[in-house]
């Protein structure tokens, strides 16, 4: 898919085709701005009809909006796949959350982007065609783009996907495309160490949050198998040298869990954990998924355990739950929509 390649690479890809070197530039635009094909019309026929198997295709199987105006799609790939997406409305512009990968392998607990395990790798493109998809939706254009910041917390787990991931990064930065910073572009990972070094050493200016959830080793393994591979020591270490290579200060995502993560005993244990890290705590009061069966931290006694961990000297706040109504918040993705089954 030529949505996969950078412009360079669609230079080399127009020049392959016999085509005169300005016909990338206007391919890289089309593309870009989400045009279909026949929405394309200032490349010949023949052109269109070479490019024609290349060209990124998708159908928006299901569209729904919340009733904060959070907006999630699912989106079908050729092979079927089916990817959900969510955009996510604030005072400071939009966020569109992005999906990694179809399925996740990771396992964890209170997730139901996991059920159903992993069934594919997305493509940098199809990582893209997500925000490529809401900037058209809203009107965007690559002057006035309506997409100003993204998270990489949908489905499946991004450092999982490395390649295809750090590819994306570079697309939708690019100062000929989107041109979205790094610096607005959050990724969130249940820590793959190896893998935040590989970040770390690949010039990247992302925001790295890690998926921590507990405050030990022993809680987290209840609950993330990923715990039985990388301890948090470890995790922590790699993200001091994040720190130390990007001066970008880490977030950590610590979902509230009723009687499990969020008594006073586990509260201080995590302060004592983060103390001295140049870092931020994203509470996130358990958003339910129905094969769970967790309960979610009341949010009166959350704003209790932020107020708890500032006093101790952290960054803490609550994240604004948006999109529950329709399965679009922290935790509720996965690669079906609508009561479907999973792809």
């Amino acid at each position: 898919m030529i949505l996969d390649l950078n412009y360079e690479e669609i230079c080399e890809y127009v020049k392959n085709l016999g085509q005169p070197a300005y016909r990338a530039k206007q391919l890289y635009e089309a593309l870009t701005l989400g045009k279909t094909l026949e929405e394309v019309t200032n490349l010949p026929k023949d052109f269109k009809e070479k490019i024609a198997k290349d060209y990124p295709e998708y159908e928006v199987v299901a569209s729904l909006e919340s009733r904060d105006g959070t907006r999630k799609v699912a989106l079908k790939f050729p092979d079927g796949s089916i990817v959900e997406s969510v955009l996510l409305k604030y005072k400071y512009g939009n966020t569109v959350c992005v999906s990694t990968q179809v399925g996740c392998r990771m396992g964890c607990k209170f997730c139901a982007s996991t059920i159903g395990g992993l069934k594919r790798n997305l493509t940098p493109g199809e990582i893209l065609a997500q925000v490529i998809y809401f900037n058209k939706v809203f009107g965007g254009t690559l002057k006035e783009r309506k997409v100003t910041n993204v998270v990489l917390m949908g489905c499946g787990e991004p450092l999982d996907n490395y390649e295809n991931v750090t590819k994306f990064l570079r697309l939708v930065s690019a100062e000929q495309g989107l041109n979205i910073s790094q610096r607005n572009i959050s990724l969130s990972t249940c820590g793959l160490v190896p893998n935040i070094y590989k970040l770390a050493d690949g010039g990247f200016s992302v925001t790295l949050t890690i998926s921590l959830h507990a405050p030990n080793d022993e809680m987290r393994k209840t609950i993330m198998p990923v715990a039985n591979a990388y301890r948090i020591e470890e995790i922590l270490k790699a993200c001091r040298y994040y720190f130390e290579k990007t001066g970008r200060r880490i977030c950590f995502e610590y979902s509230l869990i009723e009687g499990f993560n969020d008594t006073d005993k586990a509260i201080s244990e995590l302060a004592t954990l983060l103390k001295g890290l140049p870092c931020h705590i994203n509470l996130i009061p358990l958003n339910s998924v129905k094969e769970k069966h967790l309960s979610g931290t009341p949010r009166k006694n959350a704003y209790k355990i932020a107020e708890k961990l500032t006093q101790m000297g952290l960054s803490a706040t609550i994240r604004r739950t948006m999109g529950e109504d329709i399965e679009g918040a922290c935790g509720q993705l996965r690669n079906r929509i609508g009561g479907e089954n999973d792809q």
